[in-house]
């Protein structure tokens, strides 16, 4: 779904670019690391983004939300306009922004040029090569092509994608091998299985640092379990030996729609719920990675379903603060950063049946609970905590009433819903 390099097409220089030096490099190690830890909040979260000049005040707003990574694209066709030489120009600006924020970008590598030909490989890959010198030391993960299964042009063709994509790994291991490199940014689709598992039979995974993929669905997040856990299955069946590869959620989301569509009844508040759930199901099954799809509405049109996916609104507000309006899923996002932050997640507390998800977390300021259910019934549970005063907070970021939980009683009495809540001791 994610829209790359259309906003690119004005504006360009035809120049070689320079531009300052990251503030504080990043050591290939760092990142690496980054992939193979216990997901820490809000280190592991980010969100995809369809500019790279952001606007005054943007990028302040979008890091307050808590996101610390943002995709995007880099497009040959559009940074080649003479053969042989490459202008970065925008991409620059942008990562001057996310500097400046401490963010990092997961860019994703597209063109919109054919590349069914060794020639039109070959000069593909000579892009690459001068975007991964450009941007070395920025902490980038370069991701290859956007959902090849359903976008290659003119139709899918596995056997395409796998030349150029083994051509890429070749050249960035050549010319910059700390780098890190992944994809295939795997659609949801009839056939994705099948795509996969001919992407890692044909040697994939001896060059991707993980594998990306985009588990949509207009069910709850907690259904994407048995997908995590098929990947997982597929990578151990045919990665190299000693190589532990993770699974990122590159790009995923629900929309917020006023009229009926496919996702029916996805409010604007049920947005923010999905937002919620779909990070702490991720946290719980160790994605180290998760990108919601997207930033801010596409566009007004209610009847759209694409303009409907942002954390915030489409209309941007000069000169005021915040610069955007936020939606619930705003609202969430930020809660989970700041209730959880520092967290790491420890282990699902199996209360009442399976619908019942309590999570507990681990950070510098003690322990953290997530609770929500699938069930269509808000009802009680009892979690087994310590006595003491605690402080119930919701998915949005309302502070809830105290809690006390006397000495002798068994926990605390928790009513539980499809909005999770946060519980922490006062």
């Amino acid at each position: 779904m994610c829209k790359f390099s259309l906003l690119l097409a004005t504006g360009m220089l035809i120049a070689a670019t320079t531009r300052p030096a990251p503030a504080a490099p990043v050591h290939p190690s760092a990142w690496r690391n980054f992939l193979s830890a216990t997901p820490r909040v809000p280190e592991c979260f980010g969100v995809n983004i369809h500019f790279t000049q952001p606007r005054p005040g943007e990028m302040r707003m979008l890091a307050a939300a808590g996101f610390h990574w943002v995709r995007t694209g880099i497009a040959w066709n559009l940074t080649e306009l003479i053969k042989g030489r490459y202008d970065f120009h925008p991409y620059d600006q942008l990562f001057v922004a996310l500097h400046r924020y401490h963010m990092r970008a997961l860019e994703t590598l597209v063109t919109g040029n054919g590349v069914a030909t060794g020639q039109v490989r070959r000069a593909f890959c000579r892009g690459v090569a001068a975007a991964v010198r450009h941007f070395r030391s920025d902490g980038v993960i370069w991701e290859m092509w956007n959902e090849p299964n359903i976008s290659w042009s003119p139709r899918s063709n596995v056997r395409a994608y796998i030349k150029l994509a083994l051509a890429v790994g070749k050249t960035i291991r050549r010319v910059a091998p700390g780098e890190l490199y992944v994809g295939p940014a795997l659609a949801s689709a009839a056939g994705s299985r099948k795509f996969l598992r001919r992407c890692f039979q044909a040697g994939l995974l001896k060059y991707w640092d993980a594998v990306t993929i985009h588990p949509y669905r207009l069910s709850g997040p907690e259904t994407v379990v048995p997908l995590y856990r098929y990947v997982r299955a597929l990578i151990a069946r045919y990665a190299p030996p000693g190589r532990n590869i993770p699974v990122i959620a590159g790009e995923w989301g629900y929309p917020s729609t006023s009229t009926p569509t496919t996702w029916t009844n996805c409010t604007a508040l049920r947005q923010a719920r999905m937002l919620a759930r779909e990070f702490l199901v991720n946290l719980w099954h160790g994605i180290p990675l998760t990108m919601w799809y997207d930033w801010h509405n596409d566009g007004t049109n209610p009847k759209n379903t694409e303009d409907r996916f942002g954390t915030v609104h489409f209309a941007y507000h000069a000169g005021r603060n915040p610069v955007y309006n936020p939606k619930p899923a705003y609202l969430a996002a930020r809660t989970l950063a700041t209730q959880l932050a520092g967290c790491r997640f420890v282990k699902r507390i199996k209360i009442g049946g399976a619908d019942n998800y309590v999570l507990l977390f681990h950070g510098p300021k003690g322990n953290r609970i997530a609770a929500w259910t699938t069930s269509r019934q808000e009802h009680h549970v009892v979690l087994p905590l310590a006595s003491g005063r605690y402080r119930l907070t919701n998915e949005t970021g309302t502070k809830m009433r105290a809690i006390v939980v006397p000495a002798g009683e068994r926990g605390l009495n928790l009513a539980i819903s499809h909005d999770p809540k946060y519980i922490k001791q006062r």
